[in-house]
């Protein structure tokens, strides 16, 4: 068996493997790595399908353990931030265990994925590593304007994000397969806003470049139907 068979699956071990570490450190107490952790582990998730595309060594087996290593960086990792944030917070010792609504749906999510073959050009509900990003990016937000993150906000967060994982919404798929204007313009246009974003804004732009794709991907779902 070639070695190259083994690079995309080694790639989806190391997004694995920055969800554990990241659990590690969050239960130690230092948020801020733990989310450097999940934004790490974004660049394995891309590179993994990159790499596996590139190669021509697409399996079952890699599928299915990406769906595991994801569960685990992109839907346990973001509940447990969650959870921190809302203890946070001035409300019932049970109030903090919802932000484990999460990982639930990104389970539930994930394993719809993984049986559905019509996922190519777009996602039928909110992706995981997006959902992710979201999450993670609070943080900053809480440490720059404390205030607009409420117990109340963060509930509606968790709900809200919840089942956006599982909606039949259907989100644009940033994959190329040309580099042409024609066809990918929504792609293009979403690429400039979030650099723009990230250029002006740093890691405070996370959380508008995530909403931004989903309203953006809800009017061209619009258009398309009219």
């Amino acid at each position: 068996m070639h070695i190259k068979q083994h690079i995309p699956n080694f790639l989806t071990c190391c997004n694995l493997l920055c969800g554990c570490v990241g659990l590690v450190w969050l239960y130690e107490g230092d948020v801020e790595v733990a989310v450097y952790l999940i934004w790490l582990a974004l660049v394995f998730d891309f590179l993994d399908g990159f790499v596996a595309r590139l190669l021509r060594v697409h399996s079952p087996m890699g599928k299915e353990l990406d769906s595991l290593a994801d569960l685990i960086t992109f839907g346990v990792l973001p509940s447990f931030i969650l959870y921190k944030m809302l203890q946070q917070q001035e409300v019932d010792a049970w109030v903090p265990y919802l932000a484990f609504l999460v990982a639930v749906f990104s389970a539930i999510r994930l394993a719809k994925f993984n049986i559905d073959e019509n996922q190519q050009t777009v996602f039928i509900g909110l992706p995981t590593p997006a959902n992710a990003i979201f999450i993670s990016s609070l943080i900053f937000v809480d440490g720059s304007y404390p205030s607009l993150l409420s117990y109340p906000v963060l509930l509606i967060i968790t709900i809200l994000f919840s089942y956006l994982l599982v909606s039949p919404m259907e989100l644009f798929a940033l994959k190329f397969k040309d580099f042409g204007w024609k066809g990918n313009e929504v792609r293009f246009s979403f690429i400039l806003f979030s650099a723009l974003s990230l250029l002006f804004f740093l890691h405070l732009a996370l959380p508008m470049i995530v909403m931004m794709y989903i309203l953006l991907s809800f009017f061209v779902k619009i258009i398309s139907t009219t």
